[in-house]
């Protein structure tokens, strides 16, 4: 299970023209389609879309159907979802439903 947002052509890391803002590298790795990962697709997918919309790449991996993509990633629970870019590297484990801890995870700021 892969998938991307329509950014997914242009290169990870790059700034949308206008925005002076970086690309945000996404990987969602969740175990199957329990309940728990749907929530977490469905979570971070919000997230995006209301906070990064046009500026993200979100790539869903079932560990499932991809089990040694955990170990290299170090992956130890599920969902995990991997802030690979901008740097730092970020791990942020759960449902997803913690907006405020997503965000901190990824580096954005609240609303004012």
């Amino acid at each position: 299970m892969s998938e991307r947002n329509r950014n997914s052509e242009k290169e990870p890391g790059f700034k949308p023209e206008g925005s002076g803002e970086e690309m945000h590298l996404l990987k969602l790795y969740v175990a199957g389609l329990s309940p728990r990962s749907e929530r977490a697709i469905t979570n971070i997918k919000r997230i995006c879309d209301s906070r990064l919309k046009g500026r993200y790449e979100l790539q869903v991996i079932d560990l499932y159907q991809n089990p040694t993509l955990a170990k290299g990633e170090q992956i130890i629970a599920a969902p995990t979802l991997v802030k690979k870019l901008p740097l730092p590297l970020r791990k942020i484990i759960g449902d997803m439903s913690d907006e405020e801890k997503v965000l901190v995870g990824l580096d954005i700021k609240p609303l004012e």
